[in-house]
């Protein structure tokens, strides 16, 4: 039985790794800058308490925001999770107004032990997201009917896929330390066109950057006991900068339909890298029932080049608050173990707009973790509000409503059956 279970979760993991790097879950004008829409929500779970994981440890989920925190694992378990999200977007300038829905796959994990004090993860998840059409018209102040539309597209994006190993070397003491393939690409055209006037040269250009490289990332959590019901945790992570290796190009196409069209293409390596990034947490667990927790995060974002610029981002920083209760973890009832879920964050973005820092972000979120019927398993809801706000009146302004359904399997395989 167990060889059958351990089969079929390997080929639903390698049918939604693929669903994984199909997926493109942004309408944001704001990816049209940098890598797009950074992915670092976390598991269903995590985000209903503000994506809090630092200082997290639970043996009922996977936290890869953390390695250190995988020795949580308990010995006889294998832990599978996978998570999805469907979003409403409202987009304004202030003047005009846009709806966008998308939906995406999110992440699959996956954790076990390896030994007493030794536990490996592996799973893949997205690291960056690009998607993007937008358009302006202007006229010409010189000849009444003509006019001139840009279009600026995009999609793409970057995606890692991670094998992590957690060892507790002592006592409430682990480390931990995931190593990420990273690959992707970058798209974006930007195209000009004169629809009153069929002589007028049109204008195309295309940017593509395939991107493959590697993310390190190391974490420690230690836990204090402060007496038998309480005890608090301090997590820290630590993912070291580096440039990206890349294979690019831009193709420029002038011309008309009438006339015909010129092309030139350039290949190119571009300097893109990513940042330092230093993240710290800590929680506070009262009896395993509640949990209330805290973290802060910042990049170095304004240390990196990106397309040969080196002005092109701001530095990053989050902070994130979160809690969870639980009304009897070990009671009968049903209703007594559900999880509730929330919390609230605010991020600046490391993107920037025509020179200066684009936006600022808000969110709050509330979600529940449902236990599944005479298993360990448990089903994640959790809904979020996540406001963009420029930082001038000419940027745009997003509202999103964004909800995230997570699933984790938690067997016990490893229990070892006495027969009498």
């Amino acid at each position: 039985m167990t060889s059958n279970k351990q089969a079929i979760v390997f080929l639903v993991f390698l049918t939604l790794s693929g669903m994984v790097t199909a997926q493109n879950n942004t309408n944001s004008p704001y990816t049209r800058y940098g890598y797009g829409q950074l992915s670092d929500y976390g598991s269903a779970n995590s985000r209903g308490m503000g994506g809090i994981g630092y200082g997290l440890r639970d043996s009922y989920y996977i936290n890869t925001a953390n390695p250190a925190a995988y020795t949580a694992v308990d010995s006889l378990t294998f832990m599978f999770d996978a998570g999805v999200s469907l979003q409403n977007t409202n987009f304004s300038n202030g003047t005009l107004k846009q709806n966008a829905k998308n939906s995406s796959f999110d992440y699959i994990t996956m954790q076990f032990r390896l030994g007493r004090h030794v536990a490996m993860s592996a799973g893949m998840k997205p690291y960056s997201n690009v998607g993007y059409n937008m358009s302006t018209t202007q006229e010409d102040p010189n000849t009444a009917g003509n006019y001139n539309v840009t279009t600026y597209s995009g999609d793409g994006g970057l995606h890692q896929l991670y094998l992590g190993v957690g060892v507790q070397p002592f006592r409430n003491f682990s480390v931990g330390a995931n190593v990420s393939y990273l690959w992707g690409s970058l798209n974006h055209t930007t195209s000009m066109s004169f629809p009153g006037n069929s002589t007028a040269f049109g204008y195309l250009e295309t940017t593509v950057s395939s991107i493959t490289s590697y993310k390190l990332d190391f974490g420690a959590q230690y836990t204090f006991q402060i007496d038998k019901k309480r005890n608090a945790t301090i997590g820290v992570v630590v993912s070291p900068g580096h440039n990206l290796n890349n294979d690019s190009y831009v193709q420029r196409q002038l011309g008309s339909a009438s006339v015909g069209y010129t092309s030139s293409e350039q290949d190119t390596v571009f300097t893109m890298g990513t940042p330092l990034s230093l993240g710290i947490g800590a929680t506070y667990n009262y009896n395993n029932q509640l949990i209330v927790g805290a973290d802060f995060t910042v990049q170095e974002w304004e240390k990196t080049n990106f397309m040969n610029n080196p002005d092109a981002f701001c530095r990053r920083s989050k902070l994130s608050i979160g809690a969870e209760y639980i009304p009897n973890p070990v009671g009968r009832s049903y209703f007594s173990m559900i999880r509730y879920r929330a919390g609230l964050y605010y991020s600046q973005p490391y993107y920037k707009v025509q020179g200066v820092n684009a936006a600022k972000e808000y969110g709050v979120s509330a979600g529940i973790g449902l236990p599944l019927p005479r298993t360990r398993s448990q089903i994640s809801l959790t809904g979020q509000y996540v406001r963009v706000k420029g930082t001038e009146s000419r940027f745009v302004d997003e509202n999103t409503l964004r909800i995230c359904i997570g699933i984790t399997f938690n067997e016990r395989w490893f229990w070892k059956r006495k027969v009498q």
